[in-house]
């Protein structure tokens, strides 16, 4: 029986030992790696998803963070944000998770991206992509007000290089003149004067090259409500949904539906909301509601260049919404931070041939409208005829054919003949007046 006894605890030892095993395994996750990808430009969406995914992170179950990035750069308000959230990540006084910068083939990491990359622990670029410029754009400021900006954005740049071990003499140069200079640095030039720690010519390459090769991966993109917060970010759709919107309720005031309406009111109010966003100019305001007034005086007019006119002032407007601080892109005709885009341009001329077409409706409209809708003797006011027995002052007259009693209306003499034009009735006698030049 002893033996038995023991037999069976000899087995039992194994048996405990696996399952004590498999609860501190269950105990103790394994980390992952976090792909945050930043393919957009840096606004109040692009900042909200950075900033949630990593206050939510824990050193207990995250290894690293990496953020690949290609983006033309965005708004310095939101860079910042970004920047502060990385700091709050990385060693010094963070949570201790190390964040790096992967920038893939012909990628870029340009204005407002750049300060982003400089900010985490370690920089890697594929072939193809580059770095800068970084010269911060003071919409509508003074050039003191340049000076001052640009003077704070250079002391930031390199205080997080030499933060972050990039504080050689030819970096430091490398990042000022990316500020200073509004320079550019191709990946083999970055890695040449140090600005970042190496090339990898694709994501596999670069996760080896940084020890992070042997953990999961778990990515994360933009959600419906970060994409939401980009579209309303941008100044220039907000002036044209405030645009539209106005429009919209113009129409319906003459197309007698609520529907539309409703559209014009909701797009009139995401506009105001994207513009509490991106705290936009005031001046740029001011057009939008002078576009607006004018827009609503067609009420009066009728002839539709209120409208065009309103609306021409309105998109001028959002031209102009662009907020005080914007972290310069490549300035080209395509850059999304730039309002004056090529793209923006053929939507705002597309937006005036609508009102063009939308004013030549209501013109339509409105005559229908003032046309007399009468029948029978109502219907002929404003008609001519012609004197068929002299009127001095009453006689007869011919109106498409049929005689009718008439009177002149100053009781003036009208000799047979004679053309006239209907003006009033009393009963079944009309009451006309000589045509100008008639004999």
């Amino acid at each position: 029986m002893v033996k038995r006894s023991l037999l069976i605890l000899i087995l039992l030892i194994p048996l405990l030992l696996l399952a004590s095993a498999g609860q501190s395994s269950a105990a103790t996750p394994t980390k992952n790696v976090v792909i945050i990808n930043l393919n957009e430009q840096i606004d109040p969406g692009s900042a909200a998803m950075i900033q949630d995914t990593l206050s939510s992170l824990s050193p207990s179950s995250t290894a690293a963070v990496v953020i690949v990035m290609n983006t033309p750069g965005g708004l310095l308000s939101d860079m910042l944000t970004i920047i502060n959230s990385i700091n709050q990540t990385e060693g010094q006084g963070g949570h201790g998770i190390p964040v790096f910068t992967y920038v893939p083939p012909n990628g870029m990491a340009a204005s407002a991206g750049s300060y982003i990359a400089m900010a985490c622990d370690q920089i890697y670029m594929g072939p193809g992509s580059f770095i800068g410029p970084s010269t911060p754009i003071v919409t509508g400021g003074a050039p003191g007000e340049q000076a001052h900006v640009q003077g704070a954005m250079e002391a930031l740049m390199i205080s997080m290089a030499q933060a972050h071990g990039r504080n050689s003499t030819s970096a430091i140069a490398a990042v000022t003149s990316m500020v200073v200079n509004n320079t550019a640095y191709s990946a083999v030039d970055a890695s040449n004067v140090g600005i970042i720690n190496g090339m990898s010519t694709n994501m596999t390459d670069f996760m080896t090259a940084v020890n992070l090769s042997q953990y999961p991966q778990a990515s994360v993109s933009p959600s419906l409500y970060d994409n939401f917060l980009s579209l309303l970010s941008n100044s220039f759709i907000d002036g044209l949904l405030i645009t539209i919107g106005t429009l919209a309720i113009l129409l319906d005031f003459y197309h007698g539906t609520a529907v539309l309406s409703v559209v014009g009111i909701a797009a009139i109010a995401l506009g105001a909301v994207g513009l509490e966003i991106v705290g936009a100019q005031s001046v740029g305001i001011f057009f939008i509601i002078l576009g607006a007034i004018v827009m609503m005086i067609e009420f009066k007019t009728g002839h539709g260049i209120a409208l065009v006119s309103g609306v021409i002032l309105a998109l001028i407007g959002a031209f102009l919404l662009s907020p005080d601080y914007i972290s310069s892109g490549p300035q080209n005709s395509s850059s999304p931070v730039n309002p004056v885009n090529t793209g923006n341009v053929v939507i705002a001329i597309m937006v005036v041939a609508i009102s063009i077409f939308v004013a030549f409706y209501l013109v339509q409209i409105i005559k229908g409208f003032r046309r007399k809708k009468f029948t029978g003797i109502e219907s002929m006011v404003g008609l001519p005829a012609t004197v068929t027995r002299d009127l001095n002052p009453s006689g007869s007259v011919s109106v498409e054919g049929q005689q009718w009693q008439a009177r002149s209306e100053d009781s003036s003499e009208i000799k047979a003949g004679e053309k006239v034009e209907i003006v009033a009735y009393q009963g079944l006698l009309l009451i006309v007046r000589k045509l100008t030049g008639s004999k």
